[in-house]
């Protein structure tokens, strides 16, 4: 029997994809750099996770971290991005761009979403920072986006949940409202419950210790407030699986 529910879980590695496809997750959001939200990953690391699974992968489509209000050389970049992924077998793909008022940027989104087709195109958590999503969201809706990622524009979907009740009411199925933002098991009943929606979004990961035995603990790779060098975050299978059951539980 089919599942009434679906749990997209986004990974930076092929280990994380791996380990969410066994955990059950339906759908992968790849990226780069979950660190700073997630951002455009390389070639290879679609090629080589389409490979070792066969769940959809959608890539994520972001040139940098930071705001969502896109310079033109950055524009052009995002247009290479989406030909490059559409033609070496991304399933679909997540992205986004604001105006500087806070408003969708409808005729980017326009170009993007011509450039994607056929792929299913997802507007990422650039939602969250709209100035009003009941307008954002009928703007997405007749742009044809398929679905939102939204933590209801708070800290976390748990904190934004009245905001993803009124989307899921307002959306009436024209378009997936996906919940996403500090998900976890403690949480995710809440917040199917409180909601409404039939998709969820989440990291599910666990840290774990490199296998480096020499360590110069003097020296970074990135800024402070960067990764630790010797420790990793990877996705758990029991974690997807937990987030799973809560799902077919409360669903």
């Amino acid at each position: 029997m089919a599942e009434d529910f679906l749990l997209e879980v986004c990974v930076d590695s092929v280990e994380s994809a791996v380990n969410a496809e066994r955990g059950g997750a339906g759908r992968l959001e790849l990226c780069s750099s979950l660190l700073e939200g997630g951002l455009t990953p390389s070639l290879g690391l679609l090629q080589i996770v389409k490979q070792y699974v066969k769940i959809p992968v959608y890539v994520m489509i972001r040139p940098r971290g930071g705001d969502f209000l896109y310079s033109d050389q950055e524009v052009e970049v995002m247009r290479k991005d989406i030909e490059l992924m559409k033609s070496h077998g991304a399933d679909g793909l997540v992205l986004g761009a604001l105006t500087e008022d806070g408003r969708v940027d409808a005729e980017l989104c326009m170009e993007f979403l011509a450039a994607a087709r056929p792929l299913p195109v997802t507007f990422h958590r650039a939602f969250d920072m709209v100035h009003d999503p009941a307008v954002a969201l009928e703007t997405l809706v007749s742009l044809g986006f398929q679905r939102v990622l939204t933590s209801g524009c708070d800290t976390s979907a748990l904190e934004g949940l009245p905001v993803i009740k009124r989307l899921v009411d307002q959306a009436k199925g024209r378009i997936a409202i996906m919940p996403g933002g500090g998900i976890t098991e403690r949480n995710l009943q809440r917040i199917l419950e409180g909601s409404g929606a039939q998709e969820f979004h989440g990291s599910a990961r666990s840290s774990k210790d490199s296998a480096m035995k020499f360590r110069n603990t003097c020296v970074t790779m990135g800024a402070a407030f960067s990764a630790p060098e010797y420790g990793l975050k990877v996705a758990d299978v029991c974690k997807v699986r937990t987030l799973n059951a809560i799902a077919r539980n409360t669903l």
